[in-house]
């Protein structure tokens, strides 16, 4: 079977109107500049609409798309359980000067859902609840230092941002610890060496960063985290606005075993309605109480109703379960199509968020001239990030993927005779 390649040249049209009012025409972790979309001709850079697994872009090509706006769709786009919690209550109001009753219904939910919550702090984006976990943690423990894993990404702060980033001052980043993952004699050695001013370690649950296979930490290695934030009064925090909801309902850091201080989600919480929550336990409610850290929409009604309605239908369909059973089978059938063809596939991390990567050379280009190709006739990758399952993937859904997959690997093959 053959997979025609798709023409985008409508999303290239509007690309250079955007460039000329917005900043690189589309910014951050989207843009071409972040360096996953190469070639760019290959990639969409607008879409049309989307539903399920879908979307489409300005040009009227389909993709099945596998980035989940990067998370957020995690039911599938416009669920409809999800919009229409949404539109019966945008009809009574969204934000308004005292926030509805419904922002209750959505934090009880999530204490009773949420191993580690004994409360809810509601926000807008993933870097808002990062942020406040490290403000509450150093209000908490009126000490400065936080550590940080290597490879980390904890949203856009200063604070926890790389010293040579732009617009990142020395100062910012004066009071980071870095640490490799998985090193306990090195976090051991950090600890000691810093006695009595790490305030807190803010970790996601296992390590799913860019640019590397992602590995799966132990439950072992976790209760050693734990006991050493415990023996010296550090505040442990979760990072959850990635994995958060698809390893575990409970959290990621229950589904290895431990009970974090402070949990942050974002990405997969009200299935793209946009809104994050910071959850804890009760000794730090009083912490939280007192940050002055708010925002003029974080109260609004609409994501919290598509919090709900997301939640609960995540727990009826036993979501992890589900994500890890079509995970595996989609990363196993593209491990098994790469072989076939003479290329060594790695797919890494949590079948739920799954990292690909073709390991036949360094440079990491081969594996860029397959992810375009792939894109280019209908699968929606990326380079160098994790990808999602959202529950609406069907089977057959996975097996054409697998199939344009194969193609893709054929013609790169035929492109690179001298690997081949």
């Amino acid at each position: 079977m053959s997979f025609p390649t798709y023409n985008t040249d409508k999303s290239t049209e509007l690309f250079a109107r955007a460039t000329k009012v917005i900043p690189s025409g589309v910014y951050g972790h989207l843009g071409p500049a972040e360096g996953q979309f190469i070639p760019v001709n290959k990639w969409p850079r607008f879409s049309e609409k989307a539903e399920g697994s879908y979307f489409w872009d300005v040009d009227g090509n389909k993709y099945i798309d596998y980035m989940c706006a990067y998370g957020p769709n995690v039911l599938g786009y416009c669920d409809p359980d999800v919009d229409a919690a949404a539109i019966a209550q945008i009809k009574l109001g969204n934000c308004t000067t005292s926030p509805s009753k419904i922002m209750i219904d959505c934090a009880e939910l999530l204490v009773d859902t949420v191993n580690c919550a004994d409360w809810a702090f509601f926000a807008k984006n993933g870097n808002d609840v990062t942020q406040a976990a490290i403000m509450t943690a150093r209000a908490h423990t009126h000490r400065k230092k936080i550590i940080f894993f290597n490879g980390f990404y904890h949203g856009v702060s200063p604070m926890v941002q790389k010293i040579d980033y732009p617009g990142v001052l020395p100062e910012d980043v004066a009071n980071a610890i870095y640490v490799n993952w998985d090193d306990i004699d090195g976090l051991k050695q950090a600890i000691e060496e810093n006695k009595g001013e790490i305030a807190g370690l803010i970790a996601q649950p296992y390590n799913h960063g860019n640019f590397n296979d992602n590995s799966i930490s132990s439950k072992e290695f976790w209760q050693q985290v734990r006991k050493l934030c415990d023996d010296n009064g550090i505040i442990l925090i979760i990072d959850d606005v990635r994995a958060g909801f698809r390893l575990d309902l409970a959290g990621s850091d229950h589904y290895f075993g431990f009970k974090a201080d402070l949990i942050c989600f974002c990405k997969a919480l009200a299935n793209g309605y946009n809104m994050s929550a910071l959850c804890g336990q009760e000794f730090l409610k009083s912490t939280v109480s007192g940050l002055s850290y708010t925002g003029s929409y974080w109260m609004s009604a609409v994501p919290f109703a598509a919090c709900i309605a997301t939640i609960n239908k995540l727990k009826a369909l036993d979501a992890p379960k589900l994500f890890l059973e079509k995970g595996t089978a989609l990363t196993q059938g593209l491990v098994k199509a790469g072989k076939e063809h003479g290329f060594d596939l790695i797919a890494s991390g949590a079948p739920a968020l799954f990292y690909l990567r073709i390991a036949n050379d360094n440079s990491l280009l081969l594996h860029q001239d397959w992810v375009a190709e792939c894109v280019n006739r209908g699968v929606f990758f990326t380079s160098h990030h994790n990808h999602f399952i959202n529950a609406s993937l069907s089977d057959e859904d996975i097996n054409r993927t697998i199939e344009i997959a194969e193609e893709a690997f054929k013609v790169v093959a035929k492109n690179h005779p001298e690997i081949f």
